[in-house]
């Protein structure tokens, strides 16, 4: 199981420099990946400095080498299919195929959908996702692409060049657990971002059994035979580490293939110290 870290995109203290040396100190820290959240207007405080995910990453990419570069979710339906493609093939080859996207419907409390005349509609992203969701994964394989949805149209295009890994940039979906359109979703591209939400406790970690329930009903390899990627976490690292490796390793046992520690917005300082202290193995 590799470990990654999914960090805020904005916050009151955060500036895009503050950004860009977290990534590359990522690396040097040992984690394997780093996912940023994609938001127009970030979700911590009022109206706080917020930054483009794949500006950034395009920097980070210049400063590493190894870790795995990409977003952990982009709102699929507030953007155009075909230009997320190209944003994510220049990072492919900017990073020398280091790069993947993971999507979803966006977040309900996202305030750039409403405020920028975006669907809010479920119903109406989630129709949005379906279509847009094939057209990508066409156009991140360097396919010809011919499709005319409600929603979206291409006309026998494909986007050159091909990207640098074979046959696609990995596609991720993310989504509620309890939904069973997630598991339908992530079916089609190459991995899954699940997440749980109680109506008690508001976020709940997902179980080892849980997982090898995803692992048994989703493909065993996704398009380049590799395994199909299990990507779960989404918060901070918990105080008791002993029983943190304990869950870690039960993921890993269940099938999981990664753990994404969430670093959220706040003082700078504090920020680094948490990427600096490297991944639980």
């Amino acid at each position: 199981m590799r470990h990654g870290l999914e960090i805020s995109c904005g916050g009151a203290s955060v500036t895009v420099s503050d950004l860009v040396a977290l990534g590359e100190l990522a690396e040097r820290a040992g984690w394997d990946g780093v996912f940023l959240e994609d938001y127009l207007i970030h979700h911590a405080g009022d109206d706080p400095p917020t930054w483009d995910p794949w500006l950034v990453l395009a920097a980070v990419a210049g400063r590493t080498d190894r870790v795995r570069l990409g977003t952990t979710v982009t709102a699929l339906p507030r953007r155009r299919p075909a230009k997320l493609a190209r944003e994510v093939l220049t990072l492919d080859h900017l990073s020398g195929g280091r790069a993947g996207v993971a999507v979803g419907v966006g977040d309900p409390a996202d305030r750039g959908l409403a405020a920028f005349g975006e669907p809010t509609d479920v119903k109406t992203r989630a129709a949005m996702l379906d279509e847009g969701l094939d057209l990508l994964v066409g156009l991140l394989g360097g396919e010809r692409v011919t499709h005319r949805g409600a929603h979206y149209r291409a006309d026998g295009v494909a986007l050159r060049p091909a990207p640098v890994q074979s046959p696609r940039v990995p596609v991720w979906v993310g989504g509620s657990l309890q939904a069973g359109a997630v598991l339908r979703r992530a079916a089609r591209a190459d991995g899954i971002v699940p997440y749980k939400v109680t109506d008690t406790a508001g976020w709940s970690d997902v179980t080892a059994d849980e997982v090898r329930d995803l692992v048994a009903a989703l493909p065993a390899t996704r398009a380049d035979g590799q395994p199909f990627d299990v990507a779960i976490g989404g918060r901070r690292r918990r105080p008791d580490e002993r029983a943190e490796r304990a869950y870690l390793a039960e993921l890993a046992a269940a099938g999981a293939t990664w753990w994404l520690e969430y670093v959220p917005a706040g003082d700078p300082a504090g920020m680094r110290a948490a990427v600096a202290r490297g991944p639980l193995r």
